[in-house]
C-alpha cells in the first residue's frame, strides 16, 4: 500500500509572514529534521532543518548532487524555462552546480582569485564608499539605511573588484536589484547581467587588470569564457544579497538591542560578535538551493525519491535544539553556525564578505554615533522569498554626524548620483606599480577617514 503524500509547507507568499523562527519551530514539531515544502505552487522540495542532517547533506556527493538537471520537476517540464525560480536554480557551468573533480577545478580558480584580494585595500575601498554614502544623506539627519546604505555599498564594492568601469558598474547595480526577487522580471534581468559580464570578459582578455575577472581568466586551470561568466554570476548573485542582509540586520541589532549596543560601546563585545549573532539568529540567506537525490533513500525520517530537490535550511539548522545551549542562545565567539554552508561547497567568499560587512557597520557607527531607529521595531517592513528574509527599510534619525574630512570636493557630486553614491574609482596601473593585488581607491591620504574605524584583516578571528 502506497503511503499518502505528505502535507507540504509553502515557502512562498503569506506563509512567510511573521517570524521565521516560529515557522521553523512548527516545521520541526510537525515533520522533524527534513520538511516537505513547496517553493512555488505545485513545485515540491524538501527543506533540511536538522543540524546533523544538513551536515550530512552538504558532505555526501554520492547521494546528493549539486546538478539541478537531475531535478524531477525540471526534467518533467513542470518548471518553465522562464520561471522566476530559474535564475537561482537553473544549471550553469559554475562551481555551485558541479560535483567532484569539476567542482574542485572551478573552486580552485574562484578561491585563488578571491585570495588575491588585498584585505587592506578592500577595507580602504569599503570605507571610502561608506564615507561617501553617509555624506550623501548626513545633512538630512535621517535616512533609510537599507535603501541609502546597505543596498548600495556591497554592489559598488563588488563592481570595483570585478574591474567594471563606473558606467557599466551602475548598469550591473541596477540589474542585480531585480534578479534576487522571485518575479518574472528576474529572468530578463538575468540576461542583461550576462551581457554586461560578457562585455567585461572580452575587455579583460584584451587588457587584463588587477581584478577578479582577469584573475579568473588567467588561472592555470584554464576556465573557458563561459565558465568565467557563470562563476562571476555565482559570486555576484550569491554574495550580494547576503551582504546586504548581513549589513542591515547587524545594524538593526545594534539599534534595537540596548544591552548589546552598550556592551559594544564599552568594549565588552566587538563588531565581529554582532556579525556572528546575526549569522546565528537571522542568517542573511535563510535557505539555499539545492541538492538533488541521486537515488531513492530514507533520510531524516522521510522517503526521498531520485530527482527530489533538498534545500539547505541554514536558519532552521542554526536553531536546532540539539546544537544550542539549554537557554536557546548561541555562545559569544561560537562560529559553528551554518550560515555559509558546510562541506566542500562552503562559501569561498565568506572572508571578504565579513570584511566588507564589518567595515561597513563600523564606519557607520563612527560617523553616526547617536543614530537611533525612527519607527517601532515591530513596524519594520521585510522582503521575503523562499531563500531569504531581509529588511525592506531601516529608517533612522541622528543629530550629530561625524563626517570624515574630504579635500577633493567630490563627495557631494558622487553621492548625488544613483540615489546616493558611486564607488570610488580604481587605478589598476597604480595597483600593479605598488604591488597591490586588489584595486586600490583613487583617494589621496587626505581623503581617508579622519578617525578611521579600528578594522584590519587580522581582526577577523578564525
Amino acid at each position: 500500500m502506497t503511503a499518502p503524500a505528505p502535507t507540504r509547507v509553502p515557502l512562498y507568499g503569506t506563509a512567510l509572514d511573521g517570524p521565521l523562527t516560529d515557522l521553523y519551530e512548527r516545521m520541526r514539531r510537525d515533520h522533524g529534521p527534513v520538511v516537505p515544502v513547496e517553493i512555488a505552487p505545485r513545485v515540491e522540495a524538501w527543506l533540511v532543518i536538522g543540524h546533523r542532517e544538513l551536515l550530512h547533506l552538504t558532505r555526501d556527493e554520492q547521494y546528493f548532487s549539486h546538478d539541478p538537471r537531475r531535478w524531477s520537476p525540471l526534467r518533467e517540464g513542470r518548471v518553465a524555462a522562464d520561471s522566476p525560480l530559474m535564475p537561482l536554480v537553473g544549471w550553469r557551468p559554475a562551481l555551485l552546480f558541479a560535483d567532484g573533480t569539476a567542482h574542485r577545478r572551478m573552486r580552485s580558480a574562484v578561491a585563488d582569485a578571491l585570495g588575491r584580494v588585498n584585505g587592506h585595500e578592500l577595507i580602504r575601498t569599503v570605507r571610502a564608499t561608506a564615507e561617501r554614502l553617509v555624506a550623501g544623506f548626513a545633512d538630512r539627519h535621517a535616512a533609510d539605511l537599507v535603501e541609502s546604505y546597505a543596498r548600495l555599498l556591497p554592489l559598488q564594492v563588488v563592481t570595483e573588484l570585478l574591474g567594471l568601469d563606473e558606467e557599466n558598474g551602475a548598469r550591473l547595480v541596477e540589474t542585480l536589484t531585480t534578479i534576487v526577487a522571485p518575479t518574472v522580471a528576474a529572468t530578463g534581468a538575468n540576461k542583461r547581467m550576462g551581457q554586461i559580464l560578457l562585455e567585461l570578459i572580452a575587455g579583460k582578455k584584451r587588457r587584463p587588470g588587477a581584478d577578479l575577472t582577469s584573475w579568473l581568466l588567467e588561472h592555470p586551470v584554464g576556465l573557458s569564457d563561459e565558465e568565467v561568466l557563470h562563476n562571476l554570476v555565482v559570486i555576484i548573485v550569491a554574495g550580494n544579497n547576503t551582504t546586504v542582509n548581513w549589513i542591515a540586520s547587524t545594524i538593526q541589532i545594534l539599534l534595537t538591542d540596548p544591552a548589546f549596543r552598550s556592551s559594544l560601546t564599552h568594549g565588552h563585545l566587538t563588531v565581529d560578535d554582532a556579525l556572528d549573532l546575526v549569522l546565528w539568529r537571522q542568517p542573511p540567506t535563510q535557505n539555499f538551493p539545492g541538492r538533488y537525490a541521486t537515488r531513492d533513500l530514507r533520510f531524516g525520517g522521510q522517503d526521498i525519491r531520485t530527482g527530489d530537490m533538498l534545500i539547505l535550511g541554514l536558519a532552521g539548522a542554526n536553531a536546532d535544539p540539539e546544537v544550542l545551549p539549554e537557554d536557546g542562545r548561541p555562545v559569544v565567539g561560537n562560529r559553528s553556525y551554518l550560515a555559509f554552508g558546510a562541506g566542500p561547497h562552503t562559501c569561498p567568499a565568506r572572508d571578504p564578505a565579513r570584511l566588507i560587512t564589518r567595515t561597513a557597520v563600523d564606519t557607520l557607527r563612527h560617523r553616526l554615533p547617536d543614530m537611533e531607529i525612527a519607527v517601532p521595531e515591530e513596524q519594520l517592513p521585510w522582503i521575503t522569498s523562499p531563500w531569504s528574509k531581509g529588511l525592506a527599510k531601516l529608517p533612522v534619525r541622528f543629530s550629530a554626524p561625524q563626517l570624515a574630512a574630504d579635500t577633493t570636493g567630490r563627495t557631494s557630486d558622487s553621492t548625488a548620483r544613483a540615489s546616493g553614491s558611486t564607488a570610488p574609482p580604481t587605478s589598476h596601473s597604480a595597483a600593479r606599480a605598488s604591488g597591490s593585488s586588489a584595486p586600490p581607491t583613487s583617494h589621496s591620504p587626505a581623503t581617508t577617514p579622519a578617525s578611521p574605524a579600528p578594522d584590519s584583516p587580522a581582526g577577523d578571528r578564525r
